[in-house]
């Protein structure tokens, strides 16, 4: 697709949150946060002429790496948010993409996110062949720590195996990286995600899950670790208030 009339290097996006993205206490799930902002990033994508669909001509797909989300706050059922996304580098295969969402002119929640290019028939990291210099890069960052790499947990608790399903899959044809994150949320206190104490969270991702993998679920202390087949895929660091 030719890059939109109305795309600028900076975006962004209103929105109103609605009962199904919310927990029991109507306050946005930590997951459909997660959905918002790569939903924005997605978007942003497309009016630049980078998307899953123009990246397609030469095999190409972005995947998400790392993820660092720091909360202040999470919006209600009926607020209207806005989401601000900004490319801080993109160089050959790699981009670290920063957002922010607003709840008025009240910063709420900012994240730094670390994609890479995949070839989807080889499955292997690329250059990104698409033209990309119309996007101004920006030395700004959206969190107060960057992303980093996760210590794994060398003994955790096994506390579920699960087995990849048809739901768990997005476009590229793996499990999407929010359902490991909502695997993990599944096994945390109940009552400190509703009050929220969660204040900030970062993940790896490392390895693709594929329709009918064994998805082992581990913790230790506030890591978790999801393995297949004794390699680990995913890293989940948790921070409490």
């Amino acid at each position: 697709m030719p890059i939109s009339k109305n795309f600028t290097s900076i975006l962004s996006n209103d929105c109103e949150i609605n009962f199904l993205q919310c927990y029991p206490n109507g306050y946005l799930k930590y997951t459909d946060l997660c959905n918002l902002l790569q939903l924005t990033a997605g978007h942003h994508a497309e009016l630049g002429g980078i998307s899953f669909t123009d990246m397609q001509q030469y095999h190409q797909a972005w995947v998400l790496s790392k993820m660092r989300v720091e909360i202040h706050q999470l919006p209600q059922w009926r607020d209207v948010i806005t989401v601000k996304t900004w490319i801080n580098s993109l160089e050959n295969s790699r981009s670290v993409r920063c957002l922010e969402m607003y709840l008025g002119e009240t910063k709420i929640v900012g994240c730094e996110t670390f994609w890479a290019v995949i070839n989807t028939k080889l499955r292997k990291p690329e250059a990104l062949a698409l033209p990309h210099a119309h996007f101004e890069k920006y030395p700004e960052r959206a969190t107060e720590q960057s992303f980093s790499r996760i210590q794994l947990p060398e003994l955790p608790d096994v506390l579920e195996t699960y087995t990849v399903k048809l739901s768990d899959l997005d476009v590229v044809n793996h499990a999407n990286n929010v359902k490991y994150l909502e695997w993990c949320l599944d096994h945390c206190d109940t009552e400190a995600l509703l009050q929220q104490k969660l204040k900030a969270f970062e993940m790896n991702f490392m390895r693709e899950l594929s329709l009918g993998d064994t998805a082992v679920i581990g913790k230790h202390d506030d890591t978790f670790v999801i393995t297949h087949k004794d390699k680990a895929c995913f890293a989940l660091q948790l921070e409490w208030h």
